[in-house]
C-alpha cells in the first residue's frame, strides 16, 4: 500500500507549536482535505489531542505509547508496523490507492524510509515553534508538481505546494 506523507512545513522547518498549528492557512487546510478525503490516516496520539475528534470521511490510526489511550472514532495501536498494517487494511476497505500520514514529526520520521511520496505545503514564513519536520534526502525524490499561491484573505502566509515523488520506490528498511 503506498504511503504519502501530508505536511505544512515553515521556512525553518516548523511544523508545530505548543501542540497547534503556528498559522492560520484556509488554503492548505483545503488541500489537506483533498488529499486525505476517503483514506485511512496515521496520526499519533498529540496530533490526535490537537484535532480532538475524528475528521469526517477518513478513519484515523492513533499511534501511541499509552495502553490506556482509547479514543471514540479512532483504531489505537502503539509501534510502527501495527500502525502500517492497520491503515492498509482499513485502505482495502475503504478501496483507497493510499495512506496519509499526516504528522506530528515522531511519526513522519517513521514513515520516511517507506514513504512512496511527500505532498508538502511549502508554507513561506519562518514562525516560532517547538515541532519540526524530519530531515529528509530531498535527492531521493523526484519533483512531480509544484503550485504556488499568494496569500488568500484567509492564509496569514504565502504558500507553495510541493509534491515529490520517491525514485524507484520506497527506501530499504
Amino acid at each position: 500500500m503506498r504511503l504519502s506523507i501530508v505536511a505544512a512545513v515553515a521556512e525553518n522547518g516548523v511544523i508545530g507549536r505548543d501542540n497547534a498549528l503556528p498559522w492560520r492557512l484556509r488554503t492548505d487546510l483545503r488541500r489537506f482535505r483533498a488529499l486525505t478525503w476517503g483514506k485511512p490516516l496515521i496520526m499519533g496520539r498529540r496530533n490526535w489531542d490537537s484535532i480532538g475528534r475524528p475528521l469526517p470521511g477518513r478513519e484515523t490510526v492513533v499511534l501511541t505509547r499509552d495502553p490506556s489511550f482509547r479514543p471514540d472514532g479512532a483504531h489505537v495501536v502503539h509501534d510502527w508496523d501495527a500502525a502500517r498494517e492497520r491503515a492498509a487494511a482499513l485502505a482495502r476497505t475503504m478501496a483507497a490507492d493510499e495512506v496519509a500520514v499526516v504528522g506530528g514529526a515522531e511519526i513522519y520520521r517513521l514513515a520516511l524510509p517507506e514513504t512512496d511520496r511527500l505532498r508538502l505545503t511549502l508554507v513561506h514564513a519562518r514562525p516560532e515553534g517547538d515541532v519540526l519536520f524530519p530531515a529528509y534526502d530531498p535527492a531521493a525524490f523526484d519533483e512531480t508538481a509544484r503550485e504556488p499561491h499568494p496569500a488568500g484573505p484567509d492564509d496569514e502566509h504565502a504558500v507553495t505546494f510541493l509534491d515529490l515523488r520517491r525514485r524507484g520506490g520506497p527506501a530499504p528498511a
